[in-house]
């Protein structure tokens, strides 16, 4: 996958499209990215027994939910959103920006 935990993205498509975040978790098998501060859900939450119940938080709770990977953009060094792709530098791999001829690691 091109796009890794930590990296800072754009949104592309739908309702929060031209917000950016970090990325927070990265679901390979599924293809898709979890993005801090995008794509929040209310989830209703129930008080779960054991010995420390305050630890969770109950009720109504803010979830950001999974993005698909192909409706993010990776945001380069020059602050710009781009495309990826990886070239070989002295037998190792490195994330280039397309637009820009950046590297991105």
């Amino acid at each position: 996958m091109k796009i890794h935990k930590g990296d800072t993205v754009q949104i592309l498509t739908g309702n929060e499209r031209g917000k950016r975040g970090e990325v927070i978790r990265v679901l390979p098998k599924a293809n898709k990215v979890i993005v801090r501060g995008v794509n929040i859900a209310k989830k209703h939450a129930k008080p779960r027994g054991g010995q420390d119940l305050r630890a969770t938080q109950t009720g109504l709770i803010d979830v950001e939910m999974p993005i698909d990977v192909s409706n993010v953009a990776l945001v380069g060094p020059s602050g710009k959103p781009t495309r990826v792709n990886f070239r070989d530098e002295s037998g190792v791999l490195k994330r280039y920006s397309n637009k820009y001829d950046e590297v991105l690691d």
